[in-house]
C-alpha cells in the first residue's frame, strides 16, 4: 500500500505559481547530480511541484513583516548577498510574484512564523513593504517536511546548508528512524549518514569556510575524512587563522584548506646554533653545533692532534660528565 502523503489535507491542485527564487525547470541538487538514480531525479521534480502546491489555490494575504518570525529550524545559515540584492531589485521593480508560506506562531499569539520564503520576507522588510503570504495552521513536523521539500527541489541551496539542516532536524527526534528528514530531503540513509558526518565537523572550520556553494557532497565528505586525523584537525585550525585563507572566497577557502591538508606537512625549523673553537696553539679546530636535542663536536687538524684529542675526550667522558653533574647540582643548590 502506498504511503499516505502527510500533506494530503493541505495540498491543492490549482494553478502553479512562479517562485521569486528562480526555481530551475529541472532542479538537481549537487548530491543528486553526482551518481543519483533517475528515480531520484524524478522525485526532486515532484518535490518542486509539491512545494508549489502548498500555496496553490489558497487565499493570499498581506502581512506586516514585523509580525512574522523566522522558522524554528533553518535550511540556510546565511543569504548570499549578491543573490539577495538581485531578488530585492526584482521585487522592487515588479512586486512579489509568489507568496511565502507562514503558520501561526505556536509560542506567540498574534504572530506568524515563516515556513518557507525567508528571503522574500527579508526583502519585504528591507523595502518597507507588506509581504504576500499564505497562512496555514500546521504542526512542527509538517513544517519541517514543507521546508525541506521546498528547498530539496532547489539547485541553489549549498550542500553544507542541507547537511546542517538535516542535523538540526535529527536532533529534534521526531522519530527513531529519521523518516522525517529522509522524506523532507528525499534522500537515502547513506546520503543522510554522510550529511550528518559533514555537519559534525568542527564549528570553527565550518564557519571559516562558509557555504562553499560549488562544493558538493563528495568533496565535503572527503574533507571530513581528512579531518578524522587529530593532526589534520590541528593543521586546519592553524590554516583558517592565516591571512591568505581569510582573503579568499568561500569556495576558494575550501580548496585552500583541502590542498593544505593533503600536502606533506613542513618540518618546523629548529633553531640551530653554530660556533668554532681553536686552542691558543692553533694545532686543531673544532666545529660545534647544537640543534634541538642534538649536539655535535667535530675536530679538525692537519696533524694527528685532532684524532688524539678526540680519543682523550672519549676515554674521559665518564669523568667529564661527573664533573659536569657536580657543577650543575652545585649551581642549583647555590653551593
Amino acid at each position: 500500500m502506498a504511503r499516505k502523503n502527510p500533506f494530503a489535507n493541505i495540498i491543492s491542485d490549482d494553478k502553479q505559481v512562479i517562485d521569486d527564487d528562480k526555481r530551475p525547470s529541472r532542479p538537481v541538487s549537487d548530491y543528486a547530480a553526482k551518481g543519483a538514480s533517475r528515480s531520484l531525479l524524478k522525485s526532486l521534480d515532484e518535490l518542486a511541484a509539491r512545494a508549489d502546491k502548498l500555496v496553490e489555490g489558497e487565499t493570499v494575504v498581506e502581512l506586516e513583516p514585523e509580525f512574522i518570525d523566522a522558522s524554528f529550524v533553518r535550511d540556510r545559515r546565511a543569504d548570499d548577498e549578491a543573490e539577495f540584492n538581485q531578488l530585492l531589485e526584482r521585487i522592487r521593480e515588479r512586486g512579489q510574484d509568489s507568496p511565502i508560506l507562514v503558520r501561526p506562531n505556536p509560542k506567540s499569539a498574534g504572530r506568524y512564523m515563516v515556513v518557507f520564503g525567508h528571503r522574500r520576507w527579508k526583502v519585504a522588510q528591507a523595502l518597507g513593504r507588506k509581504v504576500r503570504a499564505v497562512v496555514k495552521d500546521i504542526q512542527d513536523r509538517d513544517h519541517v517536511l514543507a521546508l525541506g521539500q521546498e528547498n530539496a527541489a532547489r539547485a541553489d541551496v549549498p550542500f553544507i546548508d542541507r547537511a546542517l539542516f538535516a542535523a538540526d532536524v535529527v536532533r529534534l527526534r521526531y522519530d527513531d528512524d529519521n523518516a522525517t528528514i529522509l522524506s523532507a530531503l528525499s534522500i537515502d540513509r547513506t546520503t543522510l549518514s554522510k550529511m550528518l558526518s559533514v555537519a559534525g565537523l568542527p564549528s570553527p572550520v565550518l564557519d571559516a569556510i562558509g557555504q562553499a556553494k560549488s562544493v558538493g557532497r563528495d568533496r565535503w565528505y572527503g574533507l571530513k575524512l581528512l579531518l578524522d586525523s587529530p593532526t589534520n584537525q590541528e593543521r586546519a585550525l592553524e590554516t583558517i587563522r592565516e591571512d591568505a585563507f581569510s582573503a579568499l572566497s568561500s569556495d576558494a577557502r575550501f580548496e585552500f584548506l583541502v590542498r593544505k591538508l593533503k600536502s606533506k606537512p613542513s618540518r618546523k625549523q629548529t633553531q640551530t646554533s653554530k660556533r668554532n673553537w681553536t686552542p691558543q696553539d692553533s694545532a686543531l679546530s673544532a666545529e660545534i653545533s647544537a640543534e634541538g636535542k642534538k649536539f655535535t663536536l667535530a675536530l679538525k687538524a692537519k696533524t694527528s692532534d685532532a684524532r688524539a684529542f678526540g680519543e682523550y675526550l672519549s676515554e674521559n667522558l665518564d669523568r667529564l660528565y661527573e664533573a659536569f653533574r657536580r657543577e650543575a647540582i652545585s649551581q642549583e643548590t647555590g653551593g
